[in-house]
């Protein structure tokens, strides 16, 4: 009796050292004008739980839009008014596909540089709660880094389209430039996890790399020093590994990282957010009791109640 009672008071005080961290992901959105009505409403929704912060991996707006500072100034009005912390991180949509005559021809590097005078002018997340955000330098402050509960979580420059790497053999100037910043900030970022031993590290990041392609050995020449690298710092990681990125516009919860000899990364779970035409959000909690640390749940949108 007496051992029973002690295998329930541990059971029961296990239990309640268990804390549960909850953030939203959303992403490619809004793309149409309906989208645009609909966003703030969702965002509404998702503040009405325990939220700890909403991130957006990218392209808030659609391709064929326009790249104007009005559009710009629209976004983060947008998103600095959500009342929970709000991370942005940049896509193809809002800089590097900018050259595009429809998108009004702006040079790329210039709406770079806008976005950054924009959205990352200080070391705090958008929202009205803010996060205290680590960048990783003045040139390149929309990487950066927090922390929540057990687990690190990093935003990353790695647009669609590539990475920017551009049509021809020869990468382009500012990809030869921002990718041994990228790969740095990929390898601090795994030491740092390692140091405080935290259970878990999320990368933000806008494109889909080509997971499945760089499985079968064609990997797309933008994404494979990236991928690369993020094969062997995660399985030379003790805890869990999850990307989220958008781009494809499926919404999608998986493993699909192999090892050189084809078999899954066991630790890795890619989390794709939704994307236009379909509009929603995913869940993403973190359990310090779990041994898989995270859990997703996929949210569509206008739900049936909406």
């Amino acid at each position: 009796m007496k051992l029973w009672l002690g295998v329930l008071c541990l059971f029961f005080s296990l239990n309640l050292q268990a804390e549960i961290w909850r953030f939203a992901l959303i992403g490619d959105v809004p793309y149409t004008e309906n989208e645009r009505r609909e966003l703030p409403r969702m965002l509404t929704e998702i503040e009405r739980g325990e939220i700890a912060f909403v991130a957006h991996i990218g392209d808030f707006k659609s391709g064929g839009e326009r790249c104007d500072n009005a559009l710009f100034e629209d976004r983060y009005q947008l998103f600095n008014n959500v009342r929970i912390p709000f991370v942005f991180v940049p896509g193809d949509n809002e800089w590097s596909d900018c050259a595009r005559t429809s998108n009004g021809a702006y040079e790329p590097l210039e709406r770079l540089g806008n976005l950054r005078h924009i959205f990352w002018k200080d070391n705090y997340s958008l929202g009205h709660k803010k996060l205290l955000l680590e960048r990783q330098s003045a040139a390149y402050p929309e990487h950066s880094r927090f922390r929540l509960g057990p687990v690190l979580f990093v935003s990353f420059n790695l647009p669609g389209g590539n990475n920017n790497f551009g049509l021809s053999n020869t990468p382009s100037a500012e990809y030869s430039a921002r990718n041994p910043v990228v790969l740095d900030w990929l390898k601090e970022n795994f030491a740092l996890a390692r140091k405080e031993k935290r259970a878990g590290i999320a990368l933000l990041l806008q494109a889909d790399p080509g997971f499945g392609h760089f499985t079968r050995g064609l990997p797309h020449r933008g994404y494979r020093d990236f991928l690369e690298l993020l094969s062997k710092e995660t399985q030379s990681f003790d805890g869990q590994v999850v990307v989220v990125h958008g781009d494809s516009h499926i919404s999608r919860i998986d493993h699909p990282l192999r090892n050189p000899q084809g078999k899954k990364i066991a630790n890795f779970t890619r989390v794709e957010t939704f994307g236009y035409p379909f509009m929603g959000w995913t869940l993403g909690e973190i359990d310090s009791a779990s041994p898989s640390v995270f859990r997703f749940e996929t949210h569509p949108w206008p739900t049936e109640n909406h």
